[in-house]
């Protein structure tokens, strides 16, 4: 059973998000507060909830200041944005901060069980909004430069470069005329390499890095 965490200054919201949560299996709420100075006082380390959806504008202690508290103190915890804002700064500071996913308030409940099962399973929820919000501020950045110290394999970086279209894992298969296991371990050494969890992840480090253009 995953516990979930709310934190949320407005108590309605936090009750109707929590009951909806309850009827989701495998998931209960078992900790709620209007803070993060409420939050993190309450914390036992024998009761830690697996998953905190924290809002980002509350009185005391707002998200930014408990989320990057949370990572510091609390790493197991993983961190869930749940907010009205969909401003890119706002997006780009909680995720600094520590959080590894952010969600809209007026989302579909459909979209709030995938958030809560992908942050589960995989640590992080990367969303259209988070993907496009990072997208963007990496094509502002024009001091972008290739990371030479990273040693691919020939095949490696052209896999890399095919990752970065719409084309499947086989298709890319198909394409470079291998088995999609060796398509897998391409990948998979290429999320060590570059430090990613997911092709969202290498998509960003090889726009960033000047490696394929947008």
């Amino acid at each position: 059973m995953t516990k979930v965490a709310l934190i949320d200054d407005h108590s309605l919201i936090r009750n109707a998000l929590g009951e909806l949560i309850s009827r989701f299996d495998d998931y209960e709420v078992t900790h709620q507060a209007s803070n993060g100075k409420e939050f993190i006082s309450s914390l036992d380390m024998d009761n830690l909830p697996d998953v905190a959806l924290v809002d980002i504008n509350m009185p005391v202690m707002d998200g930014f200041k408990t989320a990057e508290a949370l990572s510091k103190e609390y790493p197991s915890i993983k961190i869930m944005a749940l907010s009205v804002e969909d401003e890119e700064e706002s997006i780009i500071k909680m995720l600094r901060c520590g959080a590894k996913g952010y969600l809209l308030k007026d989302s579909d409940t459909q979209d709030l069980r995938l958030a809560l099962d992908e942050l589960s399973a995989k640590g992080y929820y990367h969303s259209d909004l988070v993907a496009n919000t990072l997208l963007s501020s990496l094509n502002g950045n024009k001091k972008a430069t290739k990371v030479s110290q990273i040693h691919y394999q020939a095949r490696e970086f052209e896999f890399l470069q095919m990752a970065c279209s719409e084309l499947t894992y086989k298709e890319i298969a198909d394409r470079m005329c291998i088995s999609p296991r060796t398509v897998d371990g391409y990948r998979e050494n290429l999320f060590y390499k570059l430090d990613v969890k997911s092709r969202v992840g290498m998509v960003l480090f090889a726009i960033k890095n000047g490696i394929v253009e947008v």
